[in-house]
């Protein structure tokens, strides 16, 4: 590279101001690493991921994946909502065995607040159980799911959706029709938020995507 070029990058990256990107305040404003941009807009809309265990600081949150999406700047500051979560691939691939049955559910909700999620719920069993009995957990997983998502707000519902709350609810419930050895949310995406939000709280719309049927799975 010639030394006008490696001048050219420099003045570049001189003309960029950083940014420090946070967590919501429902996870204690944790830092989530610094950014550069040119102009505060920029940043507007960008996700930054990182796991519950980069927030929490408990070990057994390694396998948790988390989306926030800039929709403010104070400052210096960057301050996220809430985009989404999932398993890790390893983490997932580790709960399946051989000769027992996935049941899956995947559930679009809307919460308190008016912000609507995609949620997908999977429950490993200790054995190959009937299709009568998914079907029935099925349902325990869709009430369980609407009935928080019409008590909690946003905040409240991605807690106890990622801290494993909901997932040990569905978990008691469904144990007593049939052995499981796991219940838990593998993934979540946020889908749609309330038309009154302040303009300088919206974040961008994410692309219209179909319903899912009432026992549609993801791969």
């Amino acid at each position: 590279m010639s030394s006008k070029s490696t001048k050219h990058v420099r003045d570049k990256w001189r003309s960029k101001t950083w940014y420090m990107i946070v967590a919501p305040p429902y996870f204690g404003n944790v830092e989530l690493g610094a950014v550069p941009a040119e102009e505060e807009k920029l940043l507007i809309g960008r996700v930054a991921e990182a796991t519950l265990y980069d927030i929490t600081g408990d070990f057994s949150h390694q396998n948790l994946k988390m989306y926030f999406q800039v929709y403010a700047i104070e400052g210096k500051t960057a301050r996220t909502l809430f985009k989404g979560h999932e398993y890790s691939r390893d983490y997932l691939r580790s709960l399946v065995r051989r000769r027992t049955t996935k049941v899956d559910g995947l559930f679009n909700i809307t919460t308190k607040d008016g912000f609507k999620l995609r949620i997908a719920v999977s429950a490993l069993t200790l054995s190959r159980i009937k299709t009568s009995q998914e079907k029935t957990i099925r349902h325990i997983m869709d009430r369980i799911i609407k009935e928080k998502s019409v008590a909690l707000t946003l905040d409240q519902f991605v807690q106890e959706m990622v801290l494993g709350k909901i997932g040990s609810d569905i978990y008691n419930e469904s144990k007593l029709v049939a052995p499981l050895r796991h219940v838990g949310i593998r993934k979540s995406k946020l889908i749609g938020q309330p038309k009154e939000l302040p303009k300088e709280e919206a974040v961008p719309e994410p692309a219209a995507e179909p319903e899912p049927a009432e026992e549609e799975a993801e791969a």
